[in-house]
């Protein structure tokens, strides 16, 4: 396998994991000096012992609506919907590579919202994941 191939093979394993509810895939799949980066609510979560407490202390794990996976070399995006309880958020996750694990991902995340009935004549509904 290439190194794009594991790469994009190594992010379907964290978003199929989380989506499984398992979450000893972190390990598998993030250096043990790993950072998540969550711009929205301005937090870190710096190393393995962060991310395993982070995670399973959650309330709810999301389920994960991929809507794509792209990216080259060391540098790869996902697009999905995750729904914690139901309650969709758009997401778009950049992971960064180093030496075949993930070594930083920067999520964002968004409440769905309403489009403005003013643009109706320049837009199409975008079709989303039930």
């Amino acid at each position: 396998m290439t190194n794009e191939t594991l790469n994009r093979d190594m992010v379907m394993q964290l978003l199929n994991g989380i989506d499984a509810g398992d979450i000893s895939v972190l390990d598998r799949v993030f250096h043990d000096d790993g950072e998540m980066v969550w711009p929205a609510s301005k937090e870190l979560v710096r190393g393995a012992v962060n991310r395993r407490g982070v995670y399973s202390h959650m309330p709810v794990l999301p389920k994960v609506e991929k809507r794509r996976v792209f990216g080259s070399g060391d540098l790869w995006v996902a697009e999905a919907t995750l729904s914690y309880s139901g309650k969709p958020y758009a997401a778009v996750l950049i992971f960064e590579f180093r030496d075949g694990k993930i070594a930083r991902e920067t999520g964002y995340w968004a409440e769905p919202f309403d489009a403005p009935a003013w643009r109706e004549e320049w837009v199409e509904p975008l079709p989303m994941p039930a």
